[in-house]
């Protein structure tokens, strides 16, 4: 029997809700640029999801994403073991993270956008621009990535809502304080990615320091190509599409109160998904 595509090479828990996979994907593998991401099918049933690109390795023929149960789809994911595979596996997609010229970076990732964080962080140091991550989670279980940026940052300070790991409080509070430990801010750009409320208040906190901020809107895309319209985003007063255009946006720029009010619109249709009686495809 021929082997799959996209099988499964390894699986690791990362929190109690999120997983690290490695699976087989040769021609992604050596397209793959930072800041790209892919659509991910678990079978023939289900939905299209997007998934950032965690890691590549163009030789290994491999892509890492991290997978955190969030939905059904994102939950039938977790389920699967080493060994099995997902239906499709499209990508690679969207705009590839270009640095800002003579820029060095300040990353904020707010739970699983530790994972995206990672490949950026990662290519900047490797051409030997300077990096620092602020990393936060509800308690320290929720916290990712940690020894991986550790390798790729010159520090990563890490901050926890209960205060159980690190700094006690919100991302935005620690990169308040790093902040006006910079000032003047010569050269530092904030890139934020993690839940869209997160992303909204980093921005206008970054507004109130003139520091350059981009904030990666993935988690509004639908179908990744641009066809469905879904994660259409006013930037700058243009209508963006977060799939073929982004996923990173100027954060200054994004109308984050028109995103607010379109996540909420297909909220029934979510609970309805994720209830018991959906499972009667699997």
């Amino acid at each position: 029997m021929p082997t799959p595509p996209f099988r499964i090479l390894s699986k690791e828990p990362l929190t109690p809700v999120t997983h690290r996979f490695v699976v087989e994907a040769p021609f992604v593998a050596r397209a793959a640029r930072p800041g790209q991401f892919v659509i991910v099918r678990v079978h023939e049933h289900g939905e299209r999801i997007p998934v950032t690109i965690a890691d590549f390795d163009a030789g290994a023929g491999t892509v890492t994403v991290v997978v955190q149960a969030v939905g059904r789809t994102s939950t039938l994911f977790n389920h699967l073991s080493v060994g099995e595979a997902v239906l499709d596996l499209v990508g690679p997609l969207g705009e590839p993270f270009q640095a800002r010229p003579k820029a060095w970076m300040l990353g904020v990732g707010g739970g699983f956008g530790a994972a995206a964080l990672y490949p950026l962080a990662r290519a900047l140091h490797q051409d030997g621009v300077a990096t620092e991550a602020i990393l936060g989670a509800r308690s320290r279980e929720f916290l990712i990535l940690e020894p991986e940026l550790t390798k790729v940052c010159r520090q990563v300070m890490t901050c926890t809502d209960d205060g159980s790991y690190g700094f006690k409080g919100f991302v935005t509070d620690r990169l308040k304080s790093r902040l006006e430990e910079l000032k003047p801010l010569n050269g530092v750009e904030v890139v934020a990615i993690g839940p869209m409320p997160m992303m909204r208040a980093v921005a206008a906190l970054t507004a109130r320091y003139q520091a350059p901020t981009r904030v990666s809107l993935d988690p509004i895309m639908v179908d990744g190509t641009g066809m469905c319209g879904g994660c259409r985003v006013t930037v700058a007063g243009q209508v963006k599409f977060a799939c073929v255009d982004g996923p990173l946006f100027d954060a200054h720029q994004v109308d984050f109160e028109e995103l607010a009010r379109r996540n909420k619109i297909y909220t029934q249709e979510e609970r309805m998904a994720d209830a018991p009686q959906a499972d009667a495809q699997d």
